[in-house]
């Protein structure tokens, strides 16, 4: 098993991937400013914006693999040009660091607002689903740095690729596990409340991950990345919508500018396709919304 260091452990999705990893048999590090109690992980207080913090932090763990989660995670959450600095900034901190301590592998958490949805502009996509080889149209800060830090990573294949495995995965909404029961999600709303009102999932075109399943593909990805092409992109999702009915009928009714490639959906199936996940690494998600959510009942009373 391996020695590894994600870094974000302690965030909403970091708990999650060191779980997954630790459970796999791993040695995890969270490199984070902040400490979870209970992570299944040792946890090192780092700056990964300093970046002689990080190579000190680096040099003493020395692992085998990095998966780099730490970012500003929500777009809007300071300004545009702050968020891309900071992100961008993040990458090569760790990239620098992982590539002098001997690191042999680093797989780069991205989004999958890369794509360009919810354009003040206006977005139409290319074809449904969504697949990685759709051309990227980012229009905030936040998709943009993610654009950045994908091609921060794809120039290290073409630098480093001969010593060093690398990959990148755009991680659909992530939906921690005590948010199925009722915790808020990261926007304030409950999932029932995502279901409920179409509106709120429609703006990020229904895409939701389990955390957990996240987790396990970034296991699966560790142990398979050296035999899927170097610099590989991943959309990781859930494989249905996140709305009631099937994806079709959703998306006519709350995205218009999809509703002409609407025929190209299936069922319940994703606007995002995971099937090269499935396909290089034997991936699929399969905690899905209507087997994890607790759904309140109805009182008696409100039924007479």
């Amino acid at each position: 098993m391996s020695r590894i260091v994600v870094t974000g452990g302690a965030g909403r999705l970091g708990r999650s991937v060191v779980t997954a990893l630790a459970d796999a048999g791993h040695e995890v590090f969270s490199f984070d400013r902040e400490k979870l109690e209970g992570l299944a992980a040792e946890q090192v207080s780092v700056d990964l914006l300093d970046p002689d913090e990080t190579r000190r932090a680096f040099e003493r763990i020395r692992p085998a693999v990095v998966v780099h989660l730490a970012a500003i995670a929500v777009p809007g959450a300071l300004p545009d040009p702050d968020i891309f600095r900071i992100n961008t900034q993040l990458v090569w901190s760790v990239l620098a660091a992982a590539l002098d301590s001997g690191t042999g592998s680093l797989l780069l958490a991205s989004s999958p607002t890369v794509i360009g949805y919810g354009s003040p502009s206006g977005w139409a996509p290319e074809r449904l689903p969504l697949d990685e080889d759709h051309p990227v149209a980012p229009w905030n800060g936040y998709a943009a740095s993610k654009v950045a830090m994908e091609q921060i990573v794809q120039m290290a294949v073409r630098q480093h690729g001969d010593r060093m495995s690398f990959g990148v995965f755009r991680p659909c909404y992530v939906i921690a596990p005590e948010e199925w029961a009722g915790a808020p999600t990261q926007q304030g709303h409950t999932v029932a409340e995502r279901i409920a009102d179409p509106t709120l999932s429609a703006v990020a075109l229904f895409n939701y991950v389990d955390a957990r399943d996240a987790g396990e593909f970034v296991a699966a990805w560790i142990a398979g990345a050296s035999d899927v092409p170097n610099g590989s992109t991943f959309f990781v999702g859930a494989p249905d919508a996140l709305a009631d009915g099937d994806t079709a009928v959703a998306v006519r009714a709350h995205l218009p500018a999809l509703a002409p490639l609407s025929h190209q959906l299936t069922g319940t199936e994703s606007v995002f396709s995971s099937a090269r996940a499935e396909r290089l690494l034997g991936w699929r998600a399969t905690r899905l919304w209507r087997d994890q959510l607790t759904r309140t009942p109805v009182p008696q009373e409100a039924t007479r």
